[in-house]
């Protein structure tokens, strides 16, 4: 069911589960039609009955279409016609086609907008369209028009080929497709195709043509005749719909031309015509298809269509009906399939009759059967179709005919000399036609085998398929053994079948006995699936390693999760099937023959393998038991419940790692689990809880995981099933070592544990024979054997076997056998009268048989042969061994005597089942097949030695738990103490543990079952055990003990290193952390300690040696310059901007502090000087250039080499060496540049700490006169001329345009301006980490990153070049009265900018960067209290312009009364008042008195909070500036005593006063008396108002509200931004972009990568990106839900801020779930912006060559 967004939004759809993706082709939206979805579901719109009351259309109003359309669409026909031409090779030259249909864009187009215009003109365009008698008069090409003529025998040629049955003279154009290699193969196999009749008779004919040798291609009966000789025979085209849709396909389904047939579908008369038309030409769809070059495309136009037609069951239905669609479908898959096929060579390889498909070929490489296939799976979940299709024999047949194509393809065959020359890759398109063409089919079919009722239908499949499978094996001449080396793991028959037993007795009840096959069949039916899973243990075990990296990729994929359900679940169920019905003995020894191991099994110490080399032996072995354990273990099919299937599958994949939900869904393709349903969540609620996404601080988003609960590792955890699931063997271990992590955190258990066992489910009654291969002797006597292997030490046995054969023994244990029936106790009778090794079938009874001697075969080299024979013995490995046929065995001295015991026992077992089934008595038995692997005479000399065994299985593992524990007499049985033990044996302590553990249960499980073996068990125990023999013995133990020894001390040298390697790294992490700041610690040294340290020490971090920075070697921090505009984006408002989602909301950037700026220097501009205004300013508010280091340091001249070898070095780096990029040799941090560290002297910087005792006007005369002195150009230094180069760097960082405001340019007061914002942005930056206020005080985190103290000195060395000439000093306006003011306003045109205007902390920087360095402490605190007045008398005036006129005249009387007073000076109101009086003498409070008053300020309190607000930033930029140049820590405080605190740590307060009578004013120090002063400064502005009144209030210093900087705030739900912006069209091109994106810092919409809006080589993103954040933009891009950054000429994808419910992203919109914001990493994004740590933190950064 598909909808178009607007439906959707208008129905109830809260809670469902859905998907949302972008139909590239258009379509019918499905609301409104009952057919497909419940009524409840429709929109408002199509709620409303429609039919009821719609009035009818006047006749009239349609006449003219009525009349004009059937000419039209005849017309257009004739273009296609025209256009269309036969060419040589069958395959139109696709130019022509594509001319043709540009020409027709037009009409086509100018249709499609009929079909919008509504239901009456579908109406009339259906009826002009079906019509047969317009079609009949204009289109028959009989008449006097030439042109129509000609037109219409194109059309006849193009007919030509549209049936599937080939004319003759058109074979020689089919061949044109056949490789040269099969082309005679296909000239017979299409020349006998044609229909025969026939329908039930399955048996294939071969061709009998004379043509032997190459092999002969299957004729292929097709079913039922009569009813599809319409798809065999040439089109023939009865109205103008049928000939549309016939060009259509011929011209490769034209976007166009599929959206106006769509568009046509709401009609429903149009709709059950269009669908039987094509019907009608499905198999004309096929064979364009097949010749096709951009299959692909039109594949998906194809699914397009057919999914609106198909997706409707009443139309199915009706179409199944009346035009055989199922007989058509089956019957165009058959033929297509027939173009590929090829002999198969699996088995007998001359002989063979079997033909598969040849998965090289185009038709399977490029999945260009997948549309029909489709259509299949799409009809056949229709429950009418389906039925239709389960009764009908005769297409279950030619179904059957049609899977057997896929049965054994892709043979693969071990290469054992040379590495294969070529890999093939074509194996992944055989994994993708198995799963496609046959496994989605049937568990379509599967779907509809639920009930009781349905019993008939699995018996027609189980029949057929049986037919078809005993087909395969007589075509393959198997007989009982599988060829050697070879492989396929195709086997659709055999899947078929068993997932149909399966449905059978789990669903509808049926007796399994009474449809499965004979024992002979079954027999067959187990080896293939045998083969597949002893080859994927070859394949681990490395013995295909010549056959390349794809046969590993055939054995992963055979499990991996969208194939396992389909593929090895069916395979091991066949084989769980066979093995209950089969006679265990000889099921268990082939396990054992077809894994190669059977000459392992031994007692001998020594064996020859004839066919296995000794390296893979234990390998196999650990797969022989392993899959045992599989085939006995799992109950997936045998027992289990849907729920419980999917609780254990979901257990498994969550114990391997935590999964996101998408992945889990993705990973569990159970069937019959919908995606999302309850079931699902629920179980996924009960065994997990929920991780929520995170970032980690390496910079990877972590998705919301799933992650199991302690309970599920303590009871449900099942090393089984996660063994079964496993792609890679990595994940095994992976849920080992978590659920050891687990054990070890819950405190169950400290060491490393064994896998768990697990209880069962229990077996459903038909599958009870399972158990016997328990309880079987072969079995019996392997274990016995390999207990007393591994307790031997014997070569190639390992942990894993130990731990398999034990889960194994316990499994039998839990599975006790049912009562054995007298006839087996007889046979056991008589057994037990020969010499045989145990004397029943029941591993009970069994565990405690002793067994005393053995007779082996061995080399005679090994060491048992010089032992003499004991009378009475038991064979090696032979369950029921005769003395007779053993001595005749000893005697014979083949090549394979070694391995007769289980061989020979197989063998006889076989005869036996096939004489029993044979129907005449005398039948021949059938001749065995000889074992190629065997070499005759390689085989050393064997000779027989008895072995002295005396033990029982109880003894060996009594004897192993003393082995694991390195103790004598370690177990002790726990029911002597405790006989609880016995009556309550699950006991915690026994489910988790290691080896001993799994011992120890597993005797106690064998003594509550038998009290025989409980008193054995007992019994062994009390015999004190002998010692094991002394080490001495072997060398190799020797070794064994040395190696543990030296591992040891190994281990204990390595945790030694690890320590003092950690202490180290502890060091110099603390002092790394302090490199940058080191004046501040160095002076705390001094203060405690008198040792003379004068200079700051620095390590280089290349060439490690430590020293001062000199002039002659200067030592640099490594730094990061960028350009930053981030300042530029706070706005006054502390409400963040919203991310515009309709056309109503816009933003406009004149709100931004960059604006403001700009708009401020420019009014300035024009009416004051030039000169003084860019001094009366800071800029570097947008594209200013922030400096961070990550504090370490390095050798300019170890800096240059290090650049050196970088560029020398070939390796693809993430960044430009050219353009001075490197990462820290130390911490791989990105930088750029290195900033030198000044020779520093800090003796001197403690002494400065102290306060001086000069006054006031002392202080400020030196200040004057340090200004004064010129800045002598410093001597040619290497460190000055590395200052030189880091101020090039500092200034090519930033665009040229946000470094030249002058009106001159090339003016030096450019470079002026630009060095001290330098400083402005950088201390205004740290202001902004720190959170907007001091208030936490200490060094933060941005404090470890500054570099400030260094940037000072480079930036100061510069300024000092520049002298200011002394009248334009502004310390002079400061700090004295001058005398003739206006005889200077006359003199010049335009005069310099009024103190009052001035920026406050840059006339700071200007003082401070102007002095000679190192500064004095006393001077500095002198500027900062001499501009404090200034900043003072600002506030003032901004409050006086505020106040309504009555406030003003209230403040001046006020203050009048007060200015006489002592503290006049020192109190605002005196000051205010002064200040009102002073500037009403000029114009300034005329203008705008109606403008609305901000402050009503009759309160006190307010008006000094006020004043205190607005000094503030001053007092924090200039604390900060302290900190960094004199060091000293920040105090910390609560944010209303921020101003007093930093007001007394500045030296502003003489001494910090309590909280309650503290004013701002009492900070106040003037150098000359205040009143006078503030009457200069005011007159200025008196005298600027007179000219120009109205821009007096503009340019004076307002209160600085500046919020922090904000990204935009984004919408809850991404479907909002997703609809409003992907069908926007750009501002600059007018086009909707096809990949479109919005920039979050501004909200610009801008075209990724699009041509269309370059300028000059630059595309949009980049362009905007230096635009609006002087080279960083953060965009969204809208169809991909990610966020890009771009950083200069670099870009990366930064992740989502996006999730869906379970915390995952959605890249690419694929999944198609509703997204939500996910506000904490939105808020990551902001901060990493507003830190400038994008470099620093993202990992992946590519260039952009600005084409984004």
């Amino acid at each position: 069911m598909s909808l178009c967004a607007e439906c959707f939004h208008q129905g109830e759809h809260a809670g469902h589960d859905y998907n949302m993706f972008r139909s590239q082709a258009g379509g019918a939206c499905d609301c409104g039609d009952s057919n497909v979805m419940r009524e409840a579901g429709f929109c408002k719109r199509h709620r409303i009955k429609s039919n009821s009351n719609v009035p009818c259309v006047p006749k009239d109003l349609l006449m003219m279409s009525e009349l004009v359309l059937p000419q039209f669409i005849f017309s257009l026909i004739q273009h296609l016609r025209e256009g269309y031409n036969e060419p040589a090779l069958d395959l139109p030259s696709e130019k022509d086609l594509h001319k043709i249909l540009q020409v027709l864009e037009p009409h086509v187009s100018f249709l499609e907008d009929l079909t919008k215009m509504g239901g009456a003109m579908r109406s009339v365009l259906t009826q002009v369209l079906t019509n047969q008698q317009f079609y009949k008069d204009l289109s028959s090409g009989v008449g006097e028009n030439a042109c129509a003529r000609t037109s219409h025998e194109k059309y006849l040629i193009a007919l030509k080929g549209s049936g599937l049955a080939f004319p003759e003279d058109k074979l020689a154009c089919g061949m044109q497709e056949q490789g040269a290699g099969t082309s005679t193969l296909a000239v017979q196999g299409l020349a006998g195709a044609t229909a025969t009749s026939g329908q039930g008779n399955s048996s294939d004919e071969e061709d009998q043509d004379g043509s032997q040798g190459v092999g002969k291609r299957k004729r292929v009966k097709l079913s039922s005749t009569t009813k599809d000789q319409s798809i065999m025979d040439v089109l023939k085209h009865k109205c103008f719909l049928e000939e549309l849709l016939f060009w259509t396909i011929k011209y490769e389904f034209p976007q166009k031309m599929v959206t106006f047939l769509l568009n046509m579908l709401p009609d429903q008369d149009y709709k059950i015509a269009f669908t039987k038309t094509f019907v009608q030409h499905y198999a004309f769809i096929m064979k364009t298809l097949k010749k096709s070059h951009e299959s692909d495309t039109m594949s998906n136009r194809i699914v397009h269509i057919s999914v609106q037609l198909f997706s409707n069951e009443e139309l199915a239905r009706q179409v199944t009906e009346e035009c055989q669609l199922l007989d058509i479908m089956v019957t165009v898959l058959l033929y297509m399939m027939e173009s590929c096929l090829i002999k198969s060579e699996l088995q007998d390889e001359e002989n063979s009759l079997h033909v598969v498909v040849n998965c090289g070929e185009a038709l399977l490489k490029n999945n260009t059967y997948w549309p029909l296939v489709s259509d299949f799976i799409n009809i056949l979940s229709h429950q009418s179709v389906a039925k239709k299709f389960l009764e009908d024999h005769g297409l279950l047949v030619t179904w059957m005919n049609f899977v057997s194509f896929f049965q054994g393809m892709n043979l693969n065959k071990r290469e054992l000399n040379e590495h294969v020359e070529f890999e093939s890759q074509t194996y992944y398109a055989a994994f993708a036609a198995e799963l496609e063409a046959c496994a989605q089919p049937m568990w379509g079919l599967l779907s509809h085998c639920k009930v009781r009722e349905t019993q008939e239908y699995t018996r027609n499949v189980v029949r057929y398929c049986l037919e078809a499978l005993q087909d395969w094996f007589d075509a393959i001449n198997f007989v009982d053994e599988p060829a050697p080396n070879q492989v396929t793991f195709h086997l659709p028959l055999h899947r078929y079948f068993a997932m149909f037993l399966s449905k059978a007795v789990k669903c509808q009840e049926l007796d399994l006995d009474t449809i499965l096959p004979d024992q002979e069949m079954l027999m067959k039916l187990m080896i293939h699936p045998l083969q597949i899973q002893a080859s994927l243990s070859e394949i681990h075990s490395n013995m295909w390693v010549r056959n390349g990296l794809q046969i590993k990729g055939q054995a992963m994929t055979y499990v991996q999760s969208h194939f396992c359900n389909s593929m090895i679940d069916p395979d091991i169920y066949l084989l769980q099937v066979c093995a209950s019905r089969l006679d265990p003995d000889y099921f268990i020894s082939s396990v054992f023959e077809r894994f190669k191991v059977v000459d392992l099994l031994t007692m001998a110490s020594q064996h020859q393998n004839t066919v296995l080399d000794s390296e893979h032996e234990r390998s196999m072995l650990e797969g022989a038991l392993t899959f045992l354990v599989l085939l006995l273990s799992l109950r997936l099919h045998l027992g289990m419940t849907d729920d419980e299937i999917l609780r254990a599958e979901m257990v498994a994949q969550l114990c391997m790692n935590d999964r996101t939900h998408s992945s889990l869904l993705d990973l569990i393709s159970l069937d019959g689990i919908i995606p999302g349903s309850l079931s699902f969540e629920s179980v996924l609620s009960a065994v997990a809880d929920f991780k929520a996404p995170v970032f980690e601080p390496g910079g990877s988003m972590q998705q919301g995981m799933y992650t199991p609960k302690a309970e599920v590792w303590d009871k449900e955890f099942d090393p089984v099933m996660v063994i079964l699931r496993t792609v890679y063997r990595r994940d095994v271990q992976s849920a080992m070592d978590r659920y050891t992590a687990f054990l070890k955190q819950s405190g169950k258990f400290p060491g490393n544990p064994w896998p768990p066992y697990k209880k069962r489910t229990p077996l459903h009654p038909s599958y009870k024979g399972l158990v016997k291969l328990l309880h079987c002797k072969t079995l019996h006597i392997v274990l016995f054997t390999l207990l007393y292997k591994i307790l031997m030490d014997h070569q190639n046995l390992s942990e894993h076997v130990l731990c398999m054969v034990l889960y194994l023994i316990e499994l039998g244990l839990e599975n006790s056998p049912e009562e054995e029936s007298d006839e087996e106790e007889s046979a056991g009778g008589q057994e037990r009268c020969h010499d045989s090794w145990f004397p029943g079938s029941n591993l009970v009874s069994n565990m405690r048989h002793f067994i005393n001697y053995v007779r082996v075969r061995v080399p005679e080299t090994a060491p048992e042969v010089k032992r003499e024979p004991p009378a009475s013995t038991s064979s090696d490995g032979l369950p029921s061994s005769q003395s007779s046929r053993r001595k005749s065995l000893q005697r014979e001295n083949s090549g394979t005597a070694q391995v007769f015991s289980l061989v020979a026992e197989r063998r006889k077992k076989f005869q036996e089942i096939i004489n029993r089934n044979s129907s005449e008595a005398n039948q021949v038995v059938r001749p065995k097949t000889s074992m190629k692997w065997s070499a005759p005479g390689a085989t050393p000399q064997l000779t027989t030695a008895i072995l002295e065994v005396k033990e029982s299985i109880l003894s060996l593992l009594i004897k192993l738990h003393h082995k694991l524990s390195g103790k004598q007499n370690s177990y002790y049985p726990p029911w002597l103490d405790d006989v609880d033990v016995l009556i309550h044996p699950e006991i915690p302590r026994y489910s988790h543990g290691d080896g001993m553990t799994a011992v120890e249960r597993i005797l106690l499980k064998a003594a509550i079952q038998s009290r025989l073996n409980k008193r054995i068990i007992e019994e062994i125990c009390r015999k004190v055990t002998p010692p094991v023999p002394p080490k001495k013995i072997s060398s190799a133990e020797k070794k064994t003990l040395d190696k543990e020894e030296r591992r040891q001390k190994a281990r204990e040298r390595q945790q030694k290193l690890l320590a003092e390697f950690a202490s180290r790294q502890k060091s110099f992490m603390e002092t790394a952390m302090d490199v940058e700041s080191p004046e501040a610690d160095i002076a705390m040294e001094i203060a405690t300690s008198e040792q003379h340290v004068s200079e700051a020490i620095y390590d280089c971090v290349i060439c490690g040696q430590s020293g001062p920075s000199t002039e002659d070697r200067p030592t640099g921090l490594v730094v990061l310059l960028q350009a930053s505009s981030v300042l530029g984006q706070c706005r006054n408002s502390p409400e963040p901007k919203k991310l515009p989602t309709t056309e109503e909301e816009q933003i406009y950037p004149w709100d931004t502090c960059a604006a403001l700026h700009d708009v401020r220097l420019a009014i300035l501009q024009r009416y004051f000087k030039d000169s003084s205004c860019l001094q009366a300013v800071s800029i570097g508010w947008e594209g200013g250039v922030y400096v961070q280091t990550c504090g370490h340091t390095l050798h300019i001249d170890c800096h240059k080499s290090y650049m050196e070898s970088l560029r020398n070095d070939q390796v693809l780096q993430g960044f430009s060496v050219d353009k001075g990029e490197f990462t820290c040799p130390l911490c791989r941090q990105f930088a750029n540049s290195v900033l030198p560290c000044y020779p520093g002297n800090n003796v001197e910087r403690n002494l400065w700490q102290s306060h001086s005792n000069k006054c006031m006007q002392d202080l400020v005369r030196e200040v004057e006169d340090l200004q004064e002195q010129l800045g002598t150009f410093p001597s040619e230094t290497n460190l000055s001329k590395e200052m030189e180069s880091v101020m090039k760097d500092i200034k090519s960082t930033t665009q040229k345009k946000y470094t030249d405001y002058s009106k001159s340019p090339g003016s030096p007061d450019n470079d002026f301006l630009f060095m001290y914002s330098v400083a402005r942005t950088n201390l205004e930056l740290e202001l902004v980490h720190r959170g907007g206020n001091l208030c936490s005080g200490g060094a933060s985190t941005a404090g470890k990153r500054s570099c400030l103290n260094q940037l000072f000195h480079v930036l100061a060395m510069h300024m000092r070049l520049y002298s200011i000439d002394s009248a334009y000093n502004p310390w002079r306006k400061l700090t004295q009265l001058l005398q003739d003011k206006n005889s200077e306003l006359l003199k010049e045109e335009a005069p310099e900018v009024p103190v009052l205007y001035r920026d406050v902390s840059s006339l700071l920087l200007i003082q401070i960067l102007t002095m000679p360095q190192p500064l004095h402490k006393e001077h500095f605190t002198c500027i900062v209290k001499v501009l404090f007045t200034l900043l003072y008398t600002q506030a003032l005036v901004a409050l006086s312009v505020k106040c309504s006129a009555e406030d003003r005249m209230t403040w001046k009387e006020s203050g009048a009364l007060k200015k006489n007073m002592s503290s006049g000076e020192k109190s605002w109101e005196a000051l205010l008042g002064h200040v009102v009086s002073e500037l009403s003498k000029g114009k300034i409070y005329e203008e705008g008195e109606t403008e609305e008053l901000t402050v009503v300020l009759v309160n006190p309190d307010s008006v000094e909070c006020y004043l205190q607000q607005f000094c503030l930033p001053f007092l924090r930029i200039t604390s900060l500036l302290q900190h960094h140049l004199f060091g000293g820590d920040l105090p910390s405080c609560q944010e209303d005593e921020e101003f007093a605190v930093l007001a007394s740590c500045l030296g502003l307060l003489p001494s910090f006063q309590s909280s309650h009578q503290f004013t701002s004013a009492s900070c106040l120090d003037w150098p000359v008396p205040a009143f006078d002063m503030v009457s200069q400064w005011c007159s200025e502005l008196a005298a600027f108002a007179e000219g120009y009144p109205d821009q007096v209030k503009t340019l004076l210093i307002q209160e600085p509200k500046w919020d922090l900087p904000r990204l935009l705030q984004l919408p809850e739900n991404y479907n909002t931004i997703f609809q409003y912006y992907h069908r926007k069209t750009c501002t600059v091109c007018t086009k909707v972009p096809k990949d479109p994106a919005v920039c979050l810092v501004c909200g610009t919409f801008v075209c990724l990568k699009g041509l269309c809006c370059k300028q000059q080589s630059y595309c949009e993103c980049v362009l905007h990106s230096q635009n609006c954040g002087a080279g960083t933009g953060i965009f969204l891009l809208i169809n991909a839900s990610v966020i890009i950054i771009i950083r200069g000429h670099r870009f990366c994808l930064w992740g989502s801020v996006y999730l869906d419910a379970h915390g995952e992203e959605d890249r690419d919109l694929r999944r198609g779930k509703p997204l939500y914001i996910c506000k904490e990493r939105y808020k990551v994004l902001e901060q990493q912006w507003v830190s400038h740590t994008f470099d620093h933190i993202n990992k992946r950064w590519g260039p952009h060559y600005n084409g984004l």
